[in-house]
C-alpha cells in the first residue's frame, strides 16, 4: 500500500470523533479494499486514557467481522494524539498487530485544526504513506 485514500466525509468523520475524544486519545478502524476507505467505523478507546488507545475488543470483533461481511479489508486503524505529534510512538510500534493495515495517527497541527498522517508499521519497522483525499 503506497498510499491511504480517503473522501473528504471520511475525514470529517474521523476529526469530529478524535476532537469528540479529547483529552483522551479516541480510535477507530477503516474498512475498505486496495488502501481506498469504504467505511469508518468509530470506536471506543477502552484504555480512556489521555496517551494510550485499545479498541474495546467487542467492538473490535464485531467491525471485523462486519468488514469481512463485506468482502472488504482492514485497510487502517486509526488514533489520536491530543497533546503529541502525528508519528508513532514506541507504544504504537510495539503494539501493531496489523501489519497489512495502515495506521492513521491524528494531532492537533497548533492552530486549531487537525492534521492526519499514515504509516504502516511491521516488526518495528515504520513506514509513511500518502494520505490522499478524493471525492
Amino acid at each position: 500500500m503506497g498510499a491511504l485514500i480517503l473522501s473528504p466525509s471520511h475525514l470529517a468523520q474521523i476529526y469530529a470523533h478524535v476532537e469528540a475524544g479529547k483529552p483522551h486519545e479516541a480510535c477507530g478502524l477503516l474498512g475498505g479494499r486496495e488502501g481506498r476507505v469504504e467505511k469508518v467505523y468509530l470506536t471506543e478507546n477502552a484504555a480512556h486514557s489521555p496517551v494510550r488507545y485499545f479498541v474495546a475488543p467487542g467492538q473490535l470483533i464485531d467491525v471485523l467481522i462486519d468488514i469481512e461481511e463485506r468482502g472488504w479489508d482492514l485497510v487502517g486503524i486509526f488514533h489520536s494524539h491530543p497533546a503529541g505529534p502525528p508519528v508513532p510512538s514506541a507504544t504504537d510500534v510495539a503494539e501493531a498487530f496489523y501489519p497489512e493495515a495502515a495506521y492513521i495517527i491524528c494531532a492537533p497541527d497548533g492552530h486549531g485544526r487537525w492534521q492526519a498522517r499514515a504509516f504502516t508499521i511491521s516488526q518495528g519497522s515504520v513506514t509513511e504513506l500518502s494520505v490522499q483525499i478524493e471525492s
